[in-house]
């Protein structure tokens, strides 16, 4: 595939200005934020740009591949579309959107249980390869149907999600009206007529729903039942005696995505999972916590030969991207960065986001004169 992105747009930085200009504040906070005072979800990728890499220009050097394998799937770059809750919301159509151009690049699109496409929607788009992450139910029979419905699908990966005990405290959705139950305020409805494309787009694709669960939800649901069916239905604690039922039933590769210390990575392996995700949730859950990288490093160390480790927050280029690689992920994980490229380029942005990623990877992996992805450690001041 040639690698073709706008030139206007040429940074993750540059998607996330012409986002704002695009979709309404409160769809732009709603992404944007973090939780509490945003420490963390800042301290997330200025913590990564601390990371420093050694290039090795007197060697024999030929070409640099980006190509990596993960649970014996080649893909062609190593790092993928992160799940997203209401993608919709934030741009019509966007989880398809993604879903498409993650396909056509050959890398991973994981879909959220609450995001506005469902799974076997998901999987007609990319041929079966992608991934779904589940917040877990509370009853044992919906949480049977989900599962079997991502088998039935194709998915070769269920990811469990582990850091969404309590739902994050964010100020931004408070005052919007985006705490469940949602409402729709008079400063809402201005700022959609505001925002004629995005109101027009909307309009097109439908209001954003909860896709993946409508066969569960009664039918004529108004907003506040809605707030009190997602209370009742979901459950995000985990501990063995729910994670165990999960593991018997699912076939394929089980990924725990959340883990922030080596004592949930040594219990996500004595627990049957095949990888992990290392993650804060984008910094929206605690903002007292590490970021990403911190963690990361040493989970590495110990424990990258039991178990396949991945990473996601706060990543916002190729240069970060190579720089968690070096730090001990297997593969990386990006939610916001593609959000920004739909929200700012419509049908276009997740191709324009996936390309110049991939571009700027191989221009670290040229300047290192670093061959393959899996080299990159050799390469950490």
């Amino acid at each position: 595939m040639a690698l073709k992105f706008n030139y206007k747009y040429p940074s993750i930085e540059d998607l996330r200005n012409k986002a704002k200009k695009r979709i309404p504040r409160f769809a732009f906070e709603y992404l944007d934020g973090g939780c509490n005072e945003d420490v963390n979800i800042h301290k997330n990728t200025a913590d990564i740009r601390e990371v420093q890499l050694q290039p090795r220009y007197l060697k024999n050097y030929k070409d640099a591949s980006i190509k990596t394998s993960l649970f014996g799937k080649e893909y062609d770059a190593p790092f993928g579309i992160a799940p997203v809750g209401l993608q919709g919301l934030m741009w019509p159509n966007s989880p398809e959107i993604l879903a498409r151009a993650a396909f056509e690049h050959n890398i991973p699109f994981i879909l959220s249980t609450v995001t506005t496409t469902n799974i076997e929607r998901a999987c007609e788009l990319t041929e079966g390869n992608a991934w779904f992450q589940l917040y877990n139910p509370v009853e044992d029979n919906i949480r049977k149907d989900i599962i079997d419905r991502a088998g039935d699908a194709g998915c070769p990966v269920l990811v469990l999600l582990c850091d969404v005990p309590t739902f994050g405290y964010r100020p931004r959705d408070f005052k919007n009206g985006l705490a469940l139950p949602p409402k729709m305020t008079l400063k809402n409805i201005l700022q959609v007529l505001g925002k004629p494309l995005w109101a027009y787009q909307t309009l097109k694709h439908g209001q954003p729903n909860f896709e993946n669960l409508k066969p569960y939800m009664p039918d004529g649901m108004n907003l506040k039942q809605l707030g009190k069916f997602m209370d009742d239905t979901f459950s995000g604690r985990l501990n063995e005696e729910r994670i165990k039922p999960i593991r018997d039933q699912w076939k394929g590769k089980l990924v725990l995505k959340g883990v922030a210390s080596e004592e949930d990575t040594q219990e996500a392996i004595r627990l049957g999972f095949d990888g992990i995700i290392v993650s804060n949730h984008g910094g929206r859950q605690l903002d007292a916590g590490e970021s990403t990288i911190k963690p990361l490093t040493s989970i590495a160390e110990k424990y990258s030969d039991q178990i396949e480790i991945m990473m996601d927050s706060g990543l916002r280029s190729g240069p970060d991207i190579a720089r968690a690689m070096a730090s001990g992920a297997k593969f990386t994980f990006m939610g916001r960065s593609f959000m920004y490229g739909t929200a700012a380029l419509g049908n276009k942005g997740g191709d324009h986001t996936i390309s110049m990623l991939k571009v700027q990877l191989q221009q670290v992996m040229d300047q290192l004169c670093c061959e393959k992805i899996e080299d990159l450690p050799k390469h950490l001041i």
